[in-house]
């Protein structure tokens, strides 16, 4: 197919060039011949007018035009794939698809298992593939390799598509035998405890509560640092360490663990958590199923909710 004078085909083979920095091996890439690769980046400098990629010595170099035209290149071609992708139709109960989704190990706990517990029923076919968040990830969602990604408002530049999914307050958690939670608990009280912080994935970032406190020159006295969420509890119980967790964990973990939750004595705003997705996957009609789903879980965990 030609657009404008130009095999679309070719700008495949001109990503696949720019990323190996080799005919041979972007020939080897998409399964053409060598001199079926070297004919079509013939083609592309004669469209562009531009030499594009320069031997020097065993490896080819971009050009500067060349290298200013990749990232147009590349998101033409997320693009076409994700409208290829999309089906016409999607039917929950005979559907075989895979969905991906970035979220934290609270959100697992909180959200995603009541979610995938009930599709056992109305979508057994469907599947969740569910990763934590990393460094990596905001890339992968602009690049399409995820579907869903449900973090903190702060987290995502504004251009990302997303909508709200529900605000959550923080609460102060300890054993259920410490004897604070008896009484009342002041700053002095929540400033003088060691606590159980949570530092989020391979660069450590803050938890929402520390991001809060940070903001306003609180530092609490840490005594032990989590790679998770789910991974407090254990760390509190038989101690007069405290936490800071999301309420809907807490109402998670309360059945499971002798734990005993408190308000915090100070305010810290609610945490707004929002769904982000691909431009390319808006109308997706999969993917709008799936994040209805996702709110009829918030609003069916929100029913009847008693308030602290």
């Amino acid at each position: 197919m030609r657009f404008k004078g130009l095999d679309l085909n070719l700008l495949v083979a001109f990503e696949a060039l720019m990323q190996t920095r080799s005919v041979s091996r972007a020939a080897e890439r998409l399964h053409m011949s060598q001199p079926a690769m070297s004919a079509a980046l013939s083609r592309l400098r004669l469209f562009f007018e531009d030499h594009l990629l320069v031997s020097r010595g065993k490896r080819m170099h971009p050009t500067a035009f060349a290298e200013s035209l990749l990232p147009h290149v590349s998101d033409s071609l997320r693009t076409v794939a994700a409208m290829l992708a999309t089906p016409s139709g999607f039917d929950p109960a005979t559907s075989q698809r895979q969905f991906r989704i970035v979220a934290s190990d609270y959100v697992v706990a909180s959200i995603l298992h009541p979610l995938v517990t009930g599709l056992a029923a109305k979508a057994p076919g469907v599947r969740i593939d569910i990763a934590l968040p990393s460094e990596d990830a905001v890339a992968a969602l602009e690049e399409g390799k995820i579907d869903l990604m449900i973090t903190p408002d702060y987290v995502i530049a504004s251009e990302h598509p997303s909508e709200p999914l529900y605000a959550e307050r923080q609460l102060l958690v300890g054993w259920s035998e410490n004897p604070i939670f008896s009484r009342s608990i002041s700053e002095d009280d929540f400033f003088e405890a060691g606590h159980v912080a949570v530092a989020i994935g391979n660069a450590r970032t803050s938890s929402f509560a520390d991001r809060q406190l940070e903001m306003v020159g609180r530092r609490r006295r840490v005594e032990i640092t989590a790679p998770f969420f789910t991974a407090v509890p254990w760390l509190l119980e038989g101690t007069m360490r405290l936490a800071i967790l999301h309420e809907r964990l807490v109402a998670a973990l309360e059945d499971r663990f002798e734990i005993a939750s408190a308000e915090l004595p100070f305010a810290i705003p609610p945490m707004q958590q929002q769904l982000f997705y691909h431009e390319a996957r808006e109308g997706d009609p999969g993917l709008i199923w799936l994040r209805q789903e996702l709110r009829d879980c918030v609003r069916q965990a929100a029913i009847g909710k008693p308030d602290r």
